[in-house]
């Protein structure tokens, strides 16, 4: 076939991959992971939506001590109160742990994660 007069294509065949459906009828599809589950994943998922995050969550699981929030002041650009903010949506999604001691608060990654987070934690680099 020539295609505005110069080059030749071949005859598109059609392949069928997927089954002929009836319109209007359809399957349902077996879950592997229930609502609730998915939902708790979607929690970590959404936490590791910000690069600052993903990078305190790398270092601290590097860090053989909990980290001083005051260190990650230092290391980001970033003022205090934002760091606090981002710690905290860390600690809603389960994925560290603080302890205070005086005025400082210590980070660490939470030592008793679910298996599927471990796992994107360490997929995370």
């Amino acid at each position: 076939m020539l295609v505005n007069g110069s080059c030749s294509v071949r005859e598109m065949v059609k392949v069928d991959v997927l089954p002929d459906r009836e319109r209007g009828v359809c399957c349902t599809i077996d879950l592997e992971v229930p609502a609730s589950r998915a939902a708790e994943i979607a929690d970590v998922l959404k936490a590791l939506a910000d690069p600052t995050r993903v990078q305190i969550i790398l270092a601290l699981r590097e860090a053989k001590e909990p980290v001083c929030v005051c260190d990650f002041t230092a290391t980001f650009d970033l003022s205090q109160p934002t760091i606090s903010h981002h710690m905290a949506k860390l600690r809603e999604a389960g994925l560290i742990e603080a302890t205070r001691r005086g005025i400082w608060s210590y980070y660490r990654l939470a030592p008793h994660l679910p298996t599927q987070v471990r796992r994107i934690v360490e997929a995370l680099g």
